[in-house]
């Protein structure tokens, strides 16, 4: 959605002026290739009215942004008020020694979690905190640099048929490429049984970096899955590409077949998954409570994004990107907003890293319910957004005092928040109410 000129400057001014804005950045970019990095692409504002934006709020404390000559598109699309909800917390520790855990998933009956680990491994960790052994009949994985096994997730069913499903990087002649597999969990926890790959994103690539990827249901019980665009200069053009998985929204139904609505059915030369292009590498994404999917995505240097996902459309990168390369030098995208391209609902400069989204919808913390909680490995703390309609209007920074990389949260069925630490010891974490 292109904005008016009228709503682009008075963002200016007021960011100019500092009375509009609440900091958002939650930290400067990491290393080149690191998906401690952030996200860039010009993500999606949906039409419709924006929200009311505070524009005599105190700001968050944070730093310069990495490229000062950026401007939001409109007003609040960075930096939002600073939202302070005073709700006290207790944060426990269910579980350590965990190795480069990416993904939790709590179990509906409360009974525990199912947590991945990078160098290959899924563990059931018991409400007591309990840690399984690795749970066996994984497929093989590509470990290296930010591969490896990835998000979980469980299957609408699951009550009944208790299927899981996993995404991770595949070993594959010539390279590797995400792929997403499901397998039936067995009565004990210790195994996968009837393990089926049903889903093999193309094309194969011999890179380490940039995999994506998490996996969300909506109602209907159609799986998405997020891609990365390989990160390298010369794989940045499969984003814009229709013949290719990479830097993709993919919608796909639980056995892998593709839904006859799906937007890019039927075009010529393009793989009918495809939901959204222009994506750079996504390692959050949420549906809110009335059924919008939602992403948050690591970019370039100053330019992490939050995007609401809309059937079709298409979010920028590589040609349409807030941020700068990691060695300061500007982006060979030459706008920030363009017609034809979908606007960030938010973004962040400095940026979050953000890995793993949860809308909640709990009664532990009742004045959090509708509040997106992602995680930033960056400046390692918990972030949660305020969105009111399609445009968020308050950020507020938790459990920083942890010094932890947050990789992934998830909202349990006793309505407490579960966290992951991206840590060579990394933790499980249970948030609940302060005691």
């Amino acid at each position: 959605m292109l904005n008016s000129s009228a709503s682009w400057l008075a963002a200016f001014l007021l960011v100019l002026t500092g009375a509009a804005c609440g900091a958002s950045g939650d930290g400067t970019a990491g290393a080149p290739g690191s998906d401690a990095a952030s996200s860039a692409g010009a993500g999606a504002a949906s039409e419709g009215p924006a929200a009311a934006i505070d524009t005599d709020c105190r700001p968050l404390e944070t730093r310069e942004p990495n490229v000062a000559g950026q401007k939001p598109a409109f007003v609040g699309q960075t930096r939002a008020c600073e939202a302070v909800s005073g709700v006290a917390v207790e944060v426990q520790v269910l579980a350590g020694g965990l190795e480069r855990p990416w993904a939790v998933e709590p179990l509906p009956d409360g009974s525990g979690y199912l947590v991945t680990e990078r160098p290959g491994r899924m563990r059931y960790v018991s409400a007591a905190g309990e840690l399984g052994e690795p749970i066996s009949g994984l497929p093989a994985v590509d470990a290296r640099g930010q591969g490896g096994l990835l998000d979980v997730a469980l299957s609408p069913s699951f009550a009944s048929d208790r299927t899981i499903y996993w995404s991770y990087a595949e070993p594959r002649d010539g390279g590797n490429g995400t792929a997403v597999a499901r397998g039936v969990l067995s009565e004990d926890r210790r195994s996968l049984g009837q393990v089926q790959v049903i889903f093999r994103a193309q094309p194969t690539y011999a890179g380490t970096a940039h995999f994506g990827s998490r996996l969300a249901f909506d109602a209907d019980g159609m799986l998405y899955v997020t891609t990365g665009d390989r990160s390298v200069a010369s794989m940045r053009e499969h984003s814009q590409r229709l013949d290719s998985h990479m830097g993709k929204v993919l919608r796909i139904r639980t056995d892998g077949s593709v839904p006859a609505d799906n937007p890019f059915v039927g075009k010529d030369g393009a793989l009918p998954e495809i939901w959204t292009l222009g994506h750079r590498n996504t390692q959050s994404a949420a549906f809110d409570g009335e059924g919008r999917l939602w992403v948050v995505e690591h970019g370039t240097q100053g330019g992490d994004e939050l995007n609401l996902v809309v059937a079709g459309k298409n979010y920028g990168w590589p040609l349409v990107a807030f941020g700068e390369e990691y060695s300061g030098k500007p982006l060979p995208a030459k706008a920030t907003t363009q017609q034809g391209f979908e606007d960030p609902v938010y973004y962040w400069d400095p940026v979050i890293a953000p890995s793993g989204a949860q809308f909640y919808n709990g009664d532990v913390f009742a004045g959090w319910r509708g509040s997106l909680f992602v995680g930033a490995m960056k400046d390692r703390r918990l972030v949660r957004l305020v969105i009111d309609g399609d445009r968020v209007v308050g950020e507020e920074h938790l459990l920083a005092d942890r010094g932890k990389r947050v990789r992934d949260v998830r909202q349990g069925p006793d309505g407490a928040l579960y966290l992951v630490t991206d840590e060579t010891q990394g933790e499980l974490w249970r948030v609940g109410p302060a005691r």
